[in-house]
């Protein structure tokens, strides 16, 4: 089972603790985790892009010219494609770009991403992180003594005053154990987990 040191607020070892075996300790899936990130960059894009057609260009209501002896190729309309000012061809229309991962699958990604960090030194476990106010100086504070910037940090469930505290600070988010996705855990240089998020991940992954 894997096994890292547990730290406290002044960044000092004061034991260790055991990551559960079956997420911080599966065989890291690649493919998976592209498709993953994949995934969630699709379900976010809003799909909005949108060119008119000469239908929907304005203007173009009276012909040109008239349609013979001008020695011109016949028009109907100045909206036409083929005329400056006029609509697009094929051009994009807005659309949904999300689709859905398999339930298995995305846990999969899940255990895939967690067990990478954690193969790259990237798991820092503390015995306790809650903070007295919600100020951004005091969490601050606690990241500069843990030597962490650029940071997840992972709760077991709603911290009002600690989300409060990072919720300014550049490259720092805090998520819940419930609410943890892949991107978010690849997308930070170092993971901060709670003894107590530790347990509730064997709890609501494991079981």
């Amino acid at each position: 089972m894997p096994q890292t040191d547990l730290i406290n607020k002044e960044n000092t070892p004061v034991g260790k603790t055991e990551l559960p075996d079956d997420i911080f300790g599966v065989e890291v899936n690649k493919a998976l985790l592209f498709e993953a990130v994949h995934n969630h960059l699709a379900n976010k894009r809003q799909g909005n892009a949108a060119t008119k057609t000469k239908g929907l260009v304005s203007g173009g209501g009276k012909k040109p010219f008239r349609q013979k002896g001008t020695g011109r190729a016949r028009a109907g309309s100045n909206r036409s494609p083929l005329w400056r000012g006029g609509g697009t061809i094929f051009g994009p229309q807005p659309r949904d770009y999300s689709y859905k991962l398999p339930k298995k699958a995305k846990w999969q990604a899940l255990s895939s991403a967690l067990a990478a960090k954690f193969a790259d030194n990237e798991v820092v476990v503390i015995d306790d992180i809650s903070i007295k106010e919600p100020k951004t100086k005091a969490m601050k504070s606690l990241l500069q003594k843990l030597g962490l910037s650029n940071v997840l940090i992972i709760i077991p469930e709603k911290n009002e005053t600690l989300e409060l505290a990072a919720r300014n600070i550049p490259g720092v988010n805090v998520a819940r154990v419930n609410e943890l996705h892949i991107y978010s855990v690849l997308s930070h240089n170092k993971l901060l987990i709670s003894k107590d998020a530790v347990a509730k991940m064997k709890e609501a992954y494991i079981g």
